[in-house]
């Protein structure tokens, strides 16, 4: 079980530059400076739990679709065809540079956006929280690479838990974002932004060898696929 959390943890830990690239400009316009110090670490912690609660809400739904996958026997073509799915959110935006999103998909980032706006500077317990299970729905392809591990775990608490490891990889430096992050001026989120391609490409291709069941430990182990409905039939 560890051997499937670990990574969670791991990529959430390696990732979590990426966050303060993308995400830090919300952890650090909460409105936390007029508060005690007791106030900004409770906030802070508030904050970033409501994130870890839309990323477990995540794990849950993306670990029964993993599921229904292992029961027809699908983990090793789930797991290569997530890996391609990451190199073409990749490779489409250069290819296609000046695509705009569907007027749909606009219309409810722009809701989201102007939801996550009104609890963002109103500063009680309840806001604070939900600004951080907003900031989660917001798009981010880090997300997107936990959630292709999330389904791999195949089931539904591995899942969750996958996710809920994730996200605890990614509190140290938001939760300390959320409190100093002023000190991180732009150019140094634009450089950081730039790991996040490489990262990636690193995700993708472990996937796709998990999938290939080359039968190395922890990178690529052999799946032991049974089928448990083949039926023995004697004359």
């Amino acid at each position: 079980m560890w051997q499937l959390f670990i990574p969670g943890f791991i990529m959430g830990l390696a990732g979590s530059l990426h966050c303060v690239g993308m995400c830090g400009p919300i952890a650090m316009s909460l409105p936390l400076q007029d508060k005690t110090t007791m106030g900004k670490l409770t906030g802070s912690l508030l904050y970033n739990t409501g994130r870890i609660t839309t990323y477990t809400a995540f794990g849950l739904v993306f670990g029964l679709i993993g599921k229904s996958f292992s029961w027809f026997g699908w983990q090793q073509r789930i797991s290569i065809s997530l890996g391609v799915i990451i190199l073409l959110f990749l490779i489409i935006p250069k290819m296609f540079p000046n695509k705009t999103l569907h007027p749909i998909i606009q219309q409810v980032m722009a809701g989201l956006r102007q939801k996550l706006s009104y609890y963002l500077f109103r500063g009680n317990p309840a806001s604070l929280y939900a600004t951080g299970i907003l900031n989660g729905l917001l798009p981010c392809g880090l997300v997107y690479m936990a959630l292709a591990g999330a389904t791999v775990a195949g089931q539904a608490k591995e899942g969750m838990l996958f996710m809920i490891f994730f996200g605890l990889g990614t509190m140290p430096a938001m939760f300390f974002t959320a409190l100093f992050g002023n000190w991180l001026k732009q150019p140094v989120r634009a450089q950081i932004r730039k790991l996040y391609p490489a990262m990636m490409v690193i995700m993708a291709t472990l996937l796709i060898l998990r999938g290939l069941n080359l039968g190395i430990p922890l990178v690529s182990p052999k799946l032991n696929i049974s089928s448990s409905s083949t039926v023995d039939c004697h004359p």
